[in-house]
């Protein structure tokens, strides 16, 4: 029995399933959608909600702005995200994730854990705010966190992020972070991973921390990364 195709009308920097392996499997047609240098990143600083062009280009201080707009059309032609015109007063044209791109998340997660396991991982290396937060969420332990409930603000020069932990799960969103019980001021992601994977004392890397230092102290052991096993 063969399986039918439906037929429709593709924009012209669209995605099309077997143009690189020529095979069936999810892996190889998720690997044309986000294998090129940069994409995956690129889905990854949208994780927490709409950029500007200029806003993906600080993040990912790296990449050209030519490399970065062929990959924002075609991660747009693949439904991945959209580029859109924020409403008045503002009316900026940020690039925005869609629903099946938000559903990348688990992805990066489990790609992040499994690299992290491996002894040539350099986390002394450039970390943009976006995927220090995004690390937070793929080491959050759920146990550690049972019975916990607190707004943990991060503000970095340039952005600020929320990580609002409840019901042993922790969301997080780029806002401001006025009215939460904690709030870590970083000049950077490379400090804050210090403090919270090494250990580092949060004066010694440049943190200000506004709020409870007990309860920041219970916010930072709820994160732990994976053992080396490569």
């Amino acid at each position: 029995m063969k399986l039918q195709k439906e037929t429709k009308p593709r924009r012209p920097d669209a995605v099309v399933h077997g143009r690189w392996y020529n095979d069936a499997c999810g892996t190889a047609f998720g690997m044309e959608l986000v294998g090129e240098r940069w994409s995956l990143l690129i889905v990854r600083e949208l994780m927490f909600g709409a950029l500007r062009f200029s806003g993906l280009r600080a993040n990912l201080p790296g990449i050209s702005a030519k490399v970065l707009t062929e990959r924002l059309e075609k991660l747009e032609g693949a439904g991945v995200l959209v580029h859109r015109t924020l409403p008045a007063p503002s009316s900026a044209r940020v690039y925005e994730l869609t629903r099946w791109g938000y559903a990348a998340e688990p992805l990066i997660q489990e790609l992040g854990r499994w690299a992290a396991q491996s002894s040539q991982h350099d986390p002394t290396l450039p970390l943009s705010p976006t995927s220090f937060l995004l690390s937070l969420r793929t080491m959050f332990d759920k146990d550690r966190a049972a019975g916990l409930a607190m707004r943990v603000g991060f503000k970095f020069p340039d952005v600020s992020l929320v990580a609002d932990l409840k019901d042993g799960a922790m969301a997080v969103s780029r806002t401001d972070a006025d009215g939460c019980e904690v709030v870590f001021h970083a000049p950077d992601g490379p400090a804050l991973a210090g403090a919270f994977y090494v250990g580092m004392p949060l004066a010694d890397v440049g943190i200000r921390l506004d709020g409870d230092p007990e309860l920041a102290e219970r916010f930072m052991d709820i994160f732990e990364l994976p053992e080396k096993i490569g």
